[in-house]
């Protein structure tokens, strides 16, 4: 499995299973499937109100904790210092886990200063391995820094074909910033590409494979979703070739500045 070097050197899969909309009742099967394929990287949060079924799935797959990589991130409602720790306790309660290795800001939002406060003093307790944030854009992130004792390790923004937010990128490699895609695979609608449906032709795969290359190239960490098997064997079926500079830019030239979610600057929840 590759994996990317965080700023404190930790290490977390380039690949992983994201688990948004998969049901509190479902995910635990799904999740000792993933892992049974192969699949090391978990993602979740406390607004996708499945961190008790990942947890269950993370004890049922009978893999050591220790080589389990998992993500969860604290919603809007709880942001702030107190509320954050908090919240934090409560995630770590659901998920039935000693500590968690990545935890996120979910969205930038007022009180991120204070709530990465509580980040800050969860990484320094050692109860997580990792801090970072969710959805920043660069000027979110710019004014996180000014208070910031302890620079964010990782973004997780949307970011695909149709969305490489090639500013973004650009600020956050030069921060050393890890960039994390989410919604890499569009939720389907990038299927009909004909672009994709050439290079998949090209290097025997399909479009999905493809894109999830492209990301793997990129240097991103990226947590496709699905409940099917057959597809999380898919997803992961991506280290047995390469994409040459031709193919990488015109995947590039997809791009239409397309969001599937909200622009972080326009959010109202």
């Amino acid at each position: 499995m590759i994996t990317q070097r965080l700023l404190n050197g930790v290490e977390i899969p380039a690949i992983g299973l994201g688990t948004w909309k998969i049901p509190n009742d479902q995910v635990a099967d799904i999740i000792v499937e993933a892992i049974k394929i192969g699949y090391r990287h978990i993602d979740t949060a406390s607004i996708y109100k499945n961190e008790e079924g990942v947890g269950e799935g993370i004890r049922r797959s009978g893999i050591k904790r220790s080589d389990i990589f998992v993500t969860t991130k604290v919603w809007n409602d709880d942001q702030g210092f107190q509320t954050t720790l908090k919240a934090f306790d409560k995630s770590l309660e659901r998920l039935g886990l000693d500590y968690v290795d990545l935890y996120l800001i979910h969205w930038p939002k007022p009180l991120n200063a204070e709530t990465w406060r509580a980040l800050e003093q969860l990484y320094n307790q050692g109860k997580v391995r990792a801090i970072g944030v969710s959805n920043f854009h660069p000027h979110h992130f710019d004014v996180l820094l000014q208070t910031a004792k302890i620079k964010p390790m990782i973004n997780q923004f949307e970011l695909h074909p149709k969305l490489t937010q090639e500013t973004s990128v650009l600020y956050y490699q030069n921060q050393g910033v890890v960039i994390e895609s989410w919604s890499p695979l569009m939720r389907g609608q990038l299927n009909d590409s004909e672009i994709l449906h050439d290079i998949a032709k090209k290097h025997s795969k399909t479009p999905a494979q493809i894109v999830l290359r492209w990301n793997m190239e990129k240097g991103y960490v990226t947590i496709p979703k699905t409940v099917k098997v057959e597809r999380l064997k898919e997803n992961i079926n991506i280290f047995d070739f390469k994409l040459d500079a031709n193919d990488i830019q015109r995947i590039d030239s997809m791009n239409a500045n397309y969001r599937t979610g909200p622009d972080p600057d326009l959010i109202t929840f």
